[in-house]
């Protein structure tokens, strides 16, 4: 066979082929360059199409299978399959299948995932997944939004995922953000670089600094607003004579903590400052056990540093209703580069490194104090 009798049959066949698809499907194949520059030409709002192919962009009233423009589709009703756009995708009804876009997807909802690469914005509710680069946005999120920025959710049991922010009114699974995380009810976990905030948490709060909502047990965070947790503002003192002022907040279980004192042992190194996160044990009406986990430095703001961890076990008595003294033992690891910090404990049950310029070691300590709780 020849290469004329070859092309020949290619284009008998090919015609073959989409003939015999539009006889088993309703819609047509669709052409064209951009609206109204195409097979479907000025009737194109009106037609349902198998298939869409446009060089710029494409219009149609419906698509039941895949289309492709090289800048926009713009579908006036439904489209049940995939959409692809180097620009934007546009779907006034429901988008059922997937859409993909270099930039903008827009859609009433539906059934299916989109991958944006700046966002997808849904004004309706959808089932499935968005991927943007930027932001995803819906009325009713059952799935999942993945965003580099943001994602934005009204209603729905969605989980999120974003650089910065994720807002929703219910989550049922996880919301983890860069830095922010808003929710009404939360039926699993809230992860952010900042801040959590909610209303009622079944699950963990962890933050890198704050959470706040009405109810939650299991927050991870150094200061913990909860409404119907526990915050107090106390006194202490350990083994080495640096006494804090301690706020610790959180919820019925687990809590923060966050203080600024003073050394009295040292002559330079004794300003302190401490922050670290604790748990309740055993609790009763007058008693309950303490246990925290903590990092404290000293600073003379000129020259030398040191840091120490400490694990505290600190079993507490409540002498008043809103008043409570604690004291126990303390395993500490201390970091240090001076002679003044490598003095401050006399008894380590380890030390290593130089001891002038980069100490190390580990002691055992106490701690007690006594809190207000309110």
């Amino acid at each position: 066979m020849n290469i004329k009798s070859f092309i020949t049959a290619s284009v008998l066949l090919a015609t073959g082929l989409v003939a015999n698809a539009q006889n088993q499907m309703p819609g047509k194949m669709h052409i064209g360059i951009v609206y109204p520059l195409s097979t479907n030409g000025t009737h194109a709002p009106l037609d349902t199409n198998n298939l869409s192919f446009n060089l710029l962009g494409g219009v149609s009233a419906a698509e039941r299978g895949l289309a492709f423009a090289g800048l926009s589709n713009v579908v006036l009703h439904d489209a049940k399959g995939f959409l692809f756009a180097g620009f934007s995708n546009h779907v006034i009804k429901n988008a059922d299948g997937g859409q993909f876009a270099g930039f903008l997807n827009t859609y009433g909802g539906g059934d299916g995932f989109a991958f944006a690469g700046f966002a997808n914005i849904s004004s309706g509710n959808v089932k499935g997944a968005q991927f943007a680069g930027f932001a995803n946005i819906a009325k009713e999120m059952n799935g999942a939004q993945f965003a580099g920025f943001g994602n934005v959710a009204k209603g729905g049991t969605a989980s999120q995922f974003a650089g910065f922010i994720n807002i929703a009114k219910g989550v049922k699974g996880s919301q983890m953000a860069g830095f922010m995380n808003v929710a009404k009810d939360v039926k699993g976990s809230q992860i952010a670089g900042f801040i959590n905030i909610a209303k009622k948490v079944k699950g963990a709060q962890i933050a890198g600094f704050i959470n706040i909502a009405e109810s939650s047990d299991f927050p991870i965070g150094i200061v913990n607003i909860i409404k119907n947790g526990e915050k107090s503002i106390g006194v202490s003192t350990n083994d080495n004579l640096t006494t804090m002022l301690t706020f610790r907040s959180g919820g019925r279980v687990l809590y923060g903590i966050l203080g600024v004192g003073y050394n009295f042992k040292n002559d330079k190194e004794v300003y302190a400052a401490e922050a670290g996160m604790g748990a309740h044990f055993f609790q009763s009406n007058s008693f309950r056990l303490n246990t925290e986990l903590t990092a404290m430095s000293l600073e003379s703001f000129k020259h030398g540093e040191y840091f120490s961890s400490s694990f505290r076990v600190l079993p507490a008595l409540k002498i008043a209703k809103f008043l409570e003294i604690y004291g126990g033992p303390s395993l500490n690891y201390v970091n240090t580069n001076t002679i003044e910090g490598k003095d401050l404990n006399k008894h380590y049950i380890s030390k290593w490194g130089n001891k002038g310029n980069d100490f190390q070691g580990l002691y055992v300590g106490y701690t007690g104090g006594i809190q207000v709780i309110f």
